[in-house]
């Protein structure tokens, strides 16, 4: 009987699960996704055997990242499939001696996606990657202990807690770190298995509190009486303002109403951003109780939409999708005021997608003209909301 209860028990936790989106939205999201893989199975270099591979220009192996990514988050497909198959095949190809995945730009931001796709790829070769690739990508997080970086001119001491890049990761071994990049690498820890109580998590929680907007938690001017509890871009706009950090956000400013009435000009908290930070403190364990949390999801009620990428319009449109989905699903919730984001997101991207699976371009900021990229970032979000 004990055993009955259980075997039940796990069912009814089963379908519950199942029942966040409804029958007719479960049919919608399997013909979005399965259109949308289609179109990205056309669109694959049939010479390369990856995605976006261009060889007028240098090869970007995060966008079959991405794809690959999306496919393994799918039930239905494993290791097994072709696509991901010759996807991970691609990826690797790009692979470093140092550890490494690029093809001689962008290292970082191409290798902390790259280790979150193969690390759902339960093969050896990927598995030697994974391990060579993270401890690389430790080496590009800003700290007083890193001898691999910073290259750029002007940093011949080292980068101590109090200075605006500690803790941060730019694009590469050197340049302005941002919150962009910091969250694809926390992804690519937490989906690596990297401990919550690894250094690097406790850095970047460092650099977290610097770019949100919320004076209780936030040490830089530019968020004093800041009540936001959004989250902005970066703790410096380039390296002339390192020395008078004034922070970076591309929703430029809003005025605030302080608890006495009065007016003052912040930089504004956005949507992508928003969300990048809130998935980052999710997979750093922080307790949904800590006013970093707390604020941060605050801001997500209050600017919840589906309509647009909050602050920024339909910029950055689909990469606010996909991090979005990513960071509710963490966070375990199907409702925001008795609103069925899932539902909401599904409808939403299947009005987005034409009949051949490829979507429409909405804004050509942040490469969001790229059929290619928008349809992973699509089919990412999609992944997250329906399963």
């Amino acid at each position: 009987m004990k055993l009955v209860c259980i075997i039940l028990l796990a069912l009814c936790a089963q379908f519950a699960q199942a029942q966040t989106i409804s029958g007719d939205h479960k049919r919608k999201a399997e013909l979005t996704i399965g259109r949308t893989i289609e179109y990205l199975g056309s669109r694959q270099n049939t010479q390369a055997l990856g995605w976006d591979d261009d060889p007028e220009s240098q090869a970007m192996p995060a966008i079959t990242g991405l794809i690959v990514q999306g496919l393994m988050l799918d039930p239905g497909i494993d290791e097994t499939h072709p696509l991901v198959i010759q996807g991970t095949r691609y990826i690797l190809k790009y692979a470093k001696d140092d550890g490494s995945i690029h093809d001689g730009m962008l290292p970082g931001y191409n290798t902390a996606i790259c280790l979150s796709a193969l690390a759902s790829v339960r093969k050896p070769k990927a598995l030697e990657a994974v391990l060579a690739g993270r401890k690389y990508l430790k080496s590009l997080q800003y700290t007083n202990t890193n001898k691999n970086n910073p290259t750029d001119p002007g940093f011949e001491e080292p980068i101590t807690i109090d200075h605006p890049y500690f803790g941060g990761v730019g694009y590469g071994k050197h340049g302005r770190p941002d919150l962009s990049n910091l969250s694809f690498f926390l992804q690519a820890l937490h989906d690596t298995g990297v401990s919550t109580n690894d250094v690097a998590y406790q850095r970047a929680l460092v650099f977290l509190s610097r770019v949100q907007m919320l004076d209780e938690i936030n040490d830089m001017p530019y968020a004093d009486d800041s009540s936001q509890g959004g989250f902005i871009y970066a703790t410096v706009p380039n390296i002339e303002s390192v020395d008078g950090p004034v922070g970076q956000s591309m929703a430029g400013s809003i005025v605030e109403i302080t608890q006495d009435g009065s007016e003052l000009t912040r930089l504004r908290a956005y949507g992508s951003m928003t969300y990048a930070g809130f998935k980052s403190l999710i997979f750093a364990n922080i307790d949904p109780d800590d006013p970093r949390m707390a604020s941060a999801w605050k801001w997500i009620q209050e600017n919840y939409t589906l309509e647009e990428n909050p602050g920024m319009g339909e910029q950055g449109y689909y990469y606010y999708l996909a991090t979005m989905a990513r960071a509710l699903d963490a966070f375990g919730v199907d409702e925001i005021d008795g609103r069925n984001w899932r539902e909401e997101m599904i409808d939403k991207i299947h009005e987005l997608q034409y009949i051949n699976g490829s979507f429409k371009v909405l804004d050509p900021r942040w490469m969001e003209n790229n059929d290619v990229l928008i349809a992973a970032y699509a089919l990412i979000a999609l992944q997250h909301a329906a399963h």
